[in-house]
């Protein structure tokens, strides 16, 4: 145990170093008496310049500077210095959580920046982020669904998976009834107390396999939570095309979202709907749904202190006895 490492070490009665106050009083009283010792006065002091100095002499204040380290270790032992040592026990209740996303050609549209299929990755990615001790898994869809990630614990996987997905990677379309369906699917054999679904999606359910409603019902039977999103603004937004010679332009497109499919699935599993129409509504969309599935984290802390006052108390009571064993002894001549 390093007795001298007081990064580590608290005290319990701290009020004492007011004491050491005391130690330049000490150093002050010691000059102060310096002048007053007896003295006598000759003529000249040309016969003494060269005379020798003892050795005695020379390690005279050796014993003011033990009576100031006793001082310092017996003050340091009234605060009672003590050392901890904590004892945690840590009880996670994490969440198995499913991140639905469309990425269909509509999810390019830019009323968000850069896009709403970027914000949406971006936003994603924080989320995953405060999500320590819960396992979450990745589906996307389109015109069709796909599992980019099952459910996980380790966040660079994810994250990476999250960062690969763009426009483009399965057939064109919205099929809102498969996105759900799949993850679901992946959900089926969780055993966690808590299975959750965040769908996002900006349009209208016109292809699949799977009807939404009967994905829902699927949803229901094995009691998942689904928070559905719809990102896009009110009105129109700027969808980029290609115009008859093959270049990329801007026209405005008219933003579709089914919310009323998507207020009836959320209220139906016990979730909740949002719609997001920039990018700091999408943000705040994903705080809220975090702070509404908190995952549950038990820690049952125990502190044991243990005693260093006596190594200290030792060392000033030492250094005190070897201060006035020196000075009627070795020293009684010079002081």
């Amino acid at each position: 145990m390093n007795y001298l490492d007081f990064r580590h070490i608290t005290f319990a009665h701290p009020q004492y170093f007011i004491l050491l106050l005391l130690i330049p009083l000490f150093i002050y009283w010691l000059r102060k008496n310096k002048n007053n010792k007896p003295s006598f006065t000759i003529s000249s002091l040309k016969g003494l310049r060269n005379s020798p100095v003892s050795t005695i002499q020379k390690w005279a204040p050796v014993l003011n500077l033990l009576r100031i380290l006793s001082m310092l270790f017996l003050i340091i032992a009234l605060a009672r210095p003590q050392s901890s040592n904590i004892n945690e026990t840590i009880n996670s209740e994490g969440l198995d959580i499913v991140l639905s996303m469309d990425i269909s050609g509509s999810m390019l549209a830019e009323d968000f920046k850069p896009n709403r299929i970027e914000a949406s990755k971006k936003v994603a990615q924080e989320f995953v982020q405060n999500r320590l001790t819960d396992r979450i898994g990745l589906v996307i869809f389109s015109g069709e669904s796909f599992t980019q990630c099952p459910l996980t614990t380790d966040q660079n996987i994810l994250r990476e998976q999250l960062n690969s997905i763009r426009s483009g990677l399965l057939e064109d379309g919205t099929a809102i009834g498969m996105g759900l369906a799949t993850a679901v699917e992946r959900l089926r054999n969780s055993k966690a107390k808590s299975k959750i679904i965040i769908l996002l999606t900006d349009g209208v359910n016109n292809a699949g396999l799977i009807d939404p409603i009967t994905a829902l019902e699927i949803a229901k039977a094995y009691k998942i939570r689904v928070y559905t999103i719809g990102v896009g603004t009110e009105g129109t937004a700027p969808y980029p095309t290609q115009d008859a010679f093959g270049n990329m332009v801007m026209q405005q497109m008219p933003v579709q979202i089914d919310e009323g499919l998507m207020q009836k699935i959320s209220k139906e599993t016990g979730g909740k709907y949002y719609r997001a129409k920039d990018n700091n509504s999408l943000s705040k969309v994903y705080k809220d749904i975090d702070q509404l599935e908190k995952t549950k984290i038990e820690i049952n802390s125990f502190k044991r202190y243990a005693e260093l006052f006596f190594p200290y108390a030792l060392l000033g009571l030492m250094c005190l006895f070897l201060e006035i064993l020196l000075r009627f002894t070795v020293f009684r001549r010079v002081v």
